[in-house]
């Protein structure tokens, strides 16, 4: 059984635009490899509202994918633990 999920990820840019496109097509390939990409909203280099790690400004991706119920608690999990990513939530659509 498959269900409808969103991945809000908000990148560093502080690392330059080459690591945040590196970290981009990574969670992207992972949610390939693990369900279906439906849809990629890229928003782009936004001021977030406060204050994360001393940095003023985030890359926002959007992912739509479908995939199998455990899998969304790992994306998360990883995106916690990966260098370069700010913020990140997976919810059941």
């Amino acid at each position: 059984m498959t269900n409808k999920y969103e991945a809000a990820i908000v990148l560093s840019v502080a690392n330059g635009e080459e690591a945040t496109n590196a970290l981009k097509d990574k969670f992207n390939d992972l949610i390939a490899k693990h369900g279906t990409v439906e849809n990629v909203d890229d928003w782009g280099k936004r001021r977030l509202a406060y204050l994360i790690n001393d940095e003023s400004e985030g890359y926002y991706v959007f992912f739509t994918f479908t995939s199998e119920p455990d899998f969304p608690a790992e994306l998360e999990r990883i995106a916690k633990i990966t260098d370069g990513v700010l913020r990140a939530m997976v919810i059941r659509k």
